[in-house]
């Protein structure tokens, strides 16, 4: 028998026996029969009062994989559902054509370094040469000058001679002879002197071409600077294919859960299509919207509790991690966010929660339940029950009930009491009140039939319920 049939048999018993009462005239009592009501007592605990909010399940990283290059997908290795960790290879792509590309230009790098070292073999040569050949001339032009300065001497020598010997031949101290010799002494010393400036000029000659071939020593530089142009540019080439190769394969970005195969083998992926969807599960958000009216009460770090229906009966525990500081598109709600762990992967990407935050907190007050509040135009009171007062010609009072014939335990007798009280907090089914004359422990009536007045008689169904500790 459930507490409500257990209710309404005890209310039914009392009317039955007060009835009988009322007939035999035994307890000495007129007016009407007690009214049958439920009572619990207040308790003294904490009460708390939470938002109810609206939340959803998010991965914590979710990515759709696809590469820059286009081809043929040659394989797929995983499926929906698989594990997969950071770096596994997922998918391939039919790279036969770049690898061809990449052979060729490895090729021409080859041919490229060839050359280079080439260029760099001839380079001393070519510096070694042309530094040579200027110092050649430059010996060759000192020389020149040289024998150019001894002729010029002898040239002076034989025309002093010359001169002296046409005046002595007037005065007859000279030969004839002796005079043309000298005079054909002085024609060679000039023609020598002659001989020796040519010699200069065509030893400068040389030496200005010598210095000007000084510069194929820069075409050399030159040229070995371009052909490391070259090789540089042909290595590059190989590294862009070797790139271009590593992309047809899709790795997996982070540990999680494939979620989505897009496509198969045999199928063309252009670049950038969608080919795999992976997830990371093993920790997830929870995103909840928060009104705007209630942004007070969420903060990063506050404590949440909530719950799913994809997980009937469990209830999770967690933090605020954040709350975006504009509100989402369109609505005046802000986006908070908890990251949950999620071991067993309970919680999946999409799933609806109902989160609950705690907006206020009493500790260590008196509890009663809601139902046993009476509000109206002058303010909250709640009955409590009291000893009803000794009948005329000094009867006793009715007080706790005894055993009926059969067994069944008669309901108490007392008088309700309307009490004046403050309200607290309030949930759906608890209230904190402050009153002197409603301590912990007091009974109070938690039903309220129309008939029920300051000082009416009242059947209790016994034993009295508490309030309980704790309320949400």
């Amino acid at each position: 028998m459930g507490p409500i049939e257990r209710a309404i048999c005890i209310a039914s018993a009392a009317a039955l026996v007060l009835t009988g009462c009322g007939k035999s005239g035994g307890s000495g009592r007129s007016g009407p029969p007690p009214i049958a009501v439920n009572v619990a007592q207040a308790q003294r605990g904490d009460i708390a009062t939470y938002l109810t909010l609206d939340g959803q399940i998010t991965p914590l990283q979710q990515s759709t994989l696809s590469t820059p290059q286009s081809g043929t997908i040659a394989a797929v290795y995983v499926t929906e559902g698989a594990r997969v960790t950071r770096g596994q290879l997922l998918a391939k792509i039919d790279d036969s054509a770049l690898r061809a590309q990449l052979q060729q230009a490895e090729g021409q790098v080859a041919q490229a370094l060839a050359s280079l070292q080439g260029q760099t073999l001839q380079n001393p040569i070519t510096n070694q040469t042309v530094n040579s050949a200027v110092t050649t001339a430059v010996q060759t032009l000192n020389a020149a000058r040289n024998t150019l300065v001894s002729d010029q001497a002898a040239e002076a020598n034989a025309q002093l001679v010359y001169n002296q010997n046409r005046e002595l031949i007037a005065q007859g101290y000279v030969s004839q002879t002796a005079a043309e010799g000298s005079r054909s002494a002085y024609v060679a010393a000039q023609q020598a002197t002659a001989n020796a400036r040519t010699q200069v000029t065509t030893a400068q000659a040389a030496l200005d071409t010598a210095r000007r071939n000084l510069g194929q020593t820069g075409i050399q530089t030159q040229t070995v600077a371009g052909a490391k142009g070259t090789l540089q540019s042909q290595q590059g080439q190989v590294k862009l294919l070797q790139t271009e190769i590593a992309q047809t394969s899709l790795l997996a970005p982070f540990d999680g859960v494939i979620t989505g195969r897009l496509l198969d083998p045999g199928a063309f992926a252009g670049p950038n299509a969608p080919i795999l969807q992976v997830s990371q599960i093993d920790t997830v958000y929870v995103n909840v919207n928060v009104p705007d009216e209630n942004l007070g009460f969420v903060h990063k770090g506050t404590a949440v509790t909530f719950t799913t229906s994809s997980a009937p009966g469990k209830t999770f525990h967690g933090w605020v991690y954040d709350v975006n500081a504009t509100p989402t598109t369109g609505t005046l709600s802000y986006r908070a966010r908890l990251v949950q762990s999620n071991p067993d992967n309970t919680l999946r990407g999409g799933m609806l929660v109902a989160v609950q935050v705690q907006k206020q907190r009493h500790t260590n007050t008196i509890i009663v339940p809601r139902t046993a509040i009476i509000e109206s135009e002058n303010g909250a009171s709640v009955f409590t029950v009291v000893d009803p007062p000794a009948p005329a010609g000094g009867a006793p009072a009715a007080g706790a009930g005894g055993t009926a014939a059969g067994g069944a335990q008669q309901p108490v007798i007392k008088q309700a009491k309307a009490v004046p009280v403050q309200l607290g907090l309030q949930t759906d089914t608890l209230a904190e009140i402050h009153s002197p004359d409603v301590p912990a422990g007091t009974t109070v009536i938690t039903t309220r039939p129309d008939a029920l007045q300051d000082k009416s008689m009242v059947a209790m169904s016994a034993p009295a319920q508490g309030a309980g500790q704790t309320a949400r």
